[in-house]
C-alpha cells in the first residue's frame, strides 16, 4: 500500500498538487507557525540563503520585492524571491537567479513536504495551499545556491508563514486596512501584527513617514533596530532623477521605471534595507542605480499599447490607499479622452473606499463579476449595489468587461483594468489577445 501511495504522489502534475492542496484543508487561510514549523523542523530546517530579507506591509510589498531582486541580481549576487499571489501562472511565485521555478522543481519540493507532514500516517500535519507553497520556496532556495532570498509576507506578517525564518533585516512598506476579517479594523493593531516580521537587534525598515503608533512600539518591544523613512533616511525628488540620504551617504538615483509616485518610497526601503546589510553583501552605488531602473513587476501601473487604440493599464491595487495612489497618478497623467474603468473586487473589500477617490477621474465603469473566479468574488450586481452612484455597466467577466469598454472606446481614450488580482490575470490575458505590448 505504501508503494502505491509513493506510486501516486511521484505521478502528480503541479496541476494535481494544486488541485490537491485547495482540497485538503477546509480553509484557505489558517494563520499560526506551529504547524507549517513542524513540518520545515522535519525537512532539517536547511537555510534557505546566507542572508534573507522579509517584506511586509499593506501595500508595495510586491514592488519592494522586485526592487531588491533587481538591485542584488546587479551587484552579482544570486537571488531567491518569494511572492504571492501568482498572475498568470504559479511558477511565478518562486523565483531562483531571475527565472520562474520550473514544474519539476515544485512538483520535487512537494512531495518533499508531503512526506514529512506524515501524510500517509494517522496524525498528518494540516497545511493550507499558501503554506505548502512557503514551504516549497524554502525548500528550493535551500538547494538552489543561493546569495540572498527575499520573501514577501502573505497575510499580516507575525502569524504568516514566512515568519518561521529569522530574517536578517525586515521591510514594512506600508501599514493601512486591508483583510479586516483577519487583521481588524485598528491600524496600530495591524501595524503590531506586521512588526512581528522584525527580530532583535536586526536592521527594521519602515517604509512609512508617519507609521502607526502600534508599529513602533512593536519593533522597540521586540529590540530590532529600526530604521525609519524621513527621519533616518529620507528621498528628495530632483528633476528628472532623486537622492537618497542615509548615515551621511547619498546617492543619486534615475526615476523607476515602474510608474507609480510611491515606487520611489518602495525603492528607498530596499535600498535602506540592502544599506543596512552592506557589510554581509557588499556596497556597490552604480549597481543599486542601474537595479531601481531595472525593476519590473507585472500589474502595477503596468502600460500597455496598441497602434490603433489608447492605452490600457492594469493594476492589482485592491484597498482604499492603493485607490488613492492610482487616483494620484491619474491626476497627474490625464489621457487626451476619458478614463474608462473595469473594475471587480472581492467580497470582504471596502468597495465604497475604493472607488471614492477614483470618481473624479472615470468618465465610465464597467463593472466585472468576480463570483466566477473566486469563491470570495463579488458578482457584477452585487459589486453594482455597493458602487456609489456613477455611470456603470455589469458584465459577467473581466474580460467581457474589456470587450465592452473598448468597443465604446476612441482612440483617445485610456482602458483602467484594475480591483484585483482576478481582474488583472484576466485582463493580461485580454491584452495578449488582443495586441497590446
Amino acid at each position: 500500500m505504501q508503494g502505491k501511495g509513493v506510486r501516486e504522489v511521484s505521478s502528480r502534475t503541479l496541476a494535481d498538487w494544486l488541485d490537491y492542496q485547495q482540497r485538503t484543508h477546509p480553509r484557505s487561510i489558517e494563520l499560526g507557525l506551529d504547524r507549517v514549523r513542524e513540518v520545515w523542523r522535519r525537512l532539517g530546517t536547511p537555510a534557505p540563503a546566507p542572508v534573507v530579507i522579509t517584506v511586509g506591509g499593506t501595500n508595495g510589498k510586491g514592488s519592494t520585492v522586485a526592487f531588491l531582486e533587481a538591485m542584488l541580481a546587479t551587484m552579482g549576487r544570486r537571488v531567491g524571491c518569494y511572492t504571492s499571489p501568482h498572475l498568470l501562472r504559479y511558477n511565478e511565485r518562486i523565483r531562483v537567479a531571475g527565472a520562474d521555478a520550473d514544474d519539476a522543481l515544485l512538483i520535487d519540493a512537494f512531495a518533499r513536504i508531503e512526506a514529512a507532514r506524515g501524510a500517509d500516517s494517522t496524525n498528518p500535519v494540516a497545511l493550507t495551499y499558501f503554506e505548502f507553497g512557503t514551504l516549497a520556496a524554502l525548500w528550493i532556495f535551500a538547494q538552489s545556491g543561493l546569495d540572498a532570498v527575499v520573501l514577501e509576507v502573505g497575510l499580516g506578517g507575525r502569524l504568516d508563514a514566512v515568519n518561521i525564518v529569522d530574517a536578517d533585516a525586515a521591510i514594512v512598506v506600508t501599514v493601512d486596512l486591508d483583510h479586516q476579517d483577519w487583521l481588524g479594523n485598528d491600524v496600530d493593531v495591524i501595524g503590531r501584527e506586521k512588526a512581528g516580521i522584525f527580530r532583535k537587534d536586526r536592521p527594521a525598515v519602515v517604509g512609512m513617514r508617519a507609521p502607526p503608533r502600534g508599529l513602533l512600539d512593536e519593533a522597540a518591544r521586540i529590540g530590532a533596530h529600526v530604521a525609519l523613512a524621513g527621519r533616518d533616511f529620507r528621498v528628495s525628488p530632483q528633476i528628472d532623477s532623486w537622492r537618497w540620504d542615509c548615515d551621511g551617504e547619498s546617492l543619486l538615483l534615475p526615476q523607476p521605471d515602474l510608474a507609480a509616485p510611491c515606487q520611489i518610497d518602495n525603492a528607498a526601503a530596499a535600498i535602506m534595507a540592502l544599506h543596512a546589510l552592506r557589510d554581509r553583501i557588499g556596497r556597490d552605488a552604480a549597481a543599486i542605480a542601474r537595479g531601481v531602473r531595472a525593476a519590473r513587476v507585472t500589474a502595477r501601473l503596468q502600460r500597455l499599447h496598441k497602434n490603433d487604440a489608447g492605452e490600457l493599464v492594469i493594476d492589482v491595487g485592491h484597498n482604499p490607499q492603493a485607490a488613492r495612489v492610482l487616483a494620484q497618478w491619474l491626476a497627474a497623467h490625464p489621457p487626451r479622452g476619458r478614463n474608462l474603468a473595469v473594475f471587480g473586487a472581492l467580497a470582504d473589500k471596502d468597495v465604497a473606499g475604493i472607488v471614492a477617490p477614483l470618481l473624479p477621474h472615470i468618465a465610465h465603469w464597467y463593472l466585472c463579476g468576480l463570483d466566477a473566479e473566486s469563491p470570495r468574488g463579488l458578482s457584477a450586481t452585487h459589486l453594482r449595489e455597493r458602487m456609489p452612484p456613477a455611470k456603470s455597466d455589469a458584465h459577467a467577466s473581466a474580460a467581457v468587461a474589456l470587450d465592452a469598454a473598448a468597443l465604446r472606446a476612441g482612440a483617445e481614450d485610456r482602458l483602467l483594468a484594475f480591483g484585483s488580482f482576478f481582474v488583472a490575470a484576466p485582463a493580461l490575458e485580454w491584452a495578449q489577445r488582443t495586441g497590446y505590448g
